[in-house]
């Protein structure tokens, strides 16, 4: 049996045998981790998914979501995709987003309710309230005012005291345009893809120019939203009154009550 053994030992004593035998044993080694790797990777995980298009404010509840199963290696590549459905479920698609069809749940797409009130007045400033103009397809230039952009207001109206004459002019400079509505009130680029008509331009104005709006607007005098480039919103002045003359104009023809605010500098 000894005689047996002498040939295998002295292969197995052979410093090429042992350096073919460490290479075979070290590419086995490899193999068998790169296939685990592979095979991991490539395993498919059950996750969420969107099976309708959601738009903004939409409230997210089971009937919305529906499971597919992708590779485990694409979740990790996508590191802000949501998987659990307990972070999704009850939560609002977020302002100015759209969740397609068969999307994914993003976090960036998410926001609590408590986040996003459905309204536009949780964030003005103190003493500020909102002036809500009403408008059309042609006075909103065809949807082409959207939130944020600095807009004039001008004012049209005539003067009496001089036979009727056309009075035309900048009212206010830089007001920012709050939000966009439609006639049912909502946001109006909701869906960017699939717009609404305008309806409502939305401002917070301080309470001295949201009397002098009010008052102009039920004496019949027209209020006129115009619109600038995109240079005159990024670099935005301060909102003011352009003309005192069109001004004096609205006052002298109401009664100004008493403690009533007509200066910024002393409204609360």
């Amino acid at each position: 049996m000894g005689n047996l053994l002498v040939p295998f030992k002295k292969f197995l004593s052979n410093k090429n045998t042992i350096t073919i035998l460490g290479v075979l044993v070290g590419v086995v080694v490899l193999y068998l981790g790169y296939n685990w790797r592979v095979t991991k990777s490539v395993q498919p995980v059950r996750i969420p998914m969107c099976n309708a298009t959601l738009l903004s404010g939409t409230k997210i509840n089971e009937g919305y979501i529906g499971y597919t199963s992708v590779p485990k290696d694409m979740i990790s590549s996508m590191g802000n995709i949501v998987t659990d459905v307990s972070m999704i479920n009850g939560m609002l698609v977020s302002y100015d987003s759209k969740i397609p069809q068969n999307g994914f749940f993003f976090n960036e797409n998410l926001i609590s309710e408590e986040d996003m009130p459905d309204s536009v007045f949780s964030n003005i400033p103190d003493g500020y309230t909102i002036y809500d103009m009403q408008v059309n397809m042609s006075t909103a230039y065809g949807n082409s005012i959207m939130p944020d952009d600095s807009i004039d207001i001008y004012m049209s109206t005539s003067a009496e005291e001089d036979e009727g004459k056309l009075v035309y002019g900048r009212f206010i400079k830089s007001i920012q345009v709050l939000a966009v509505k439609d006639g049912s009130g909502k946001n109006v680029f909701a869906d960017k893809d699939n717009p609404t008509e305008t309806a409502h331009l939305l401002f917070a104005v301080p309470e001295n120019l949201f009397l002098l709006l009010k008052k102009a607007e039920k004496l019949g005098i027209n209020l006129e939203p115009v619109p600038r480039n995109n240079a005159y919103s990024k670099n935005a002045s301060a909102t003011e009154l352009t003309s005192d003359e069109l001004q004096s104009m609205v006052i002298n023809q109401t009664h100004i009550l008493q403690n009533e605010c007509t200066d910024l500098t002393v409204c609360g």
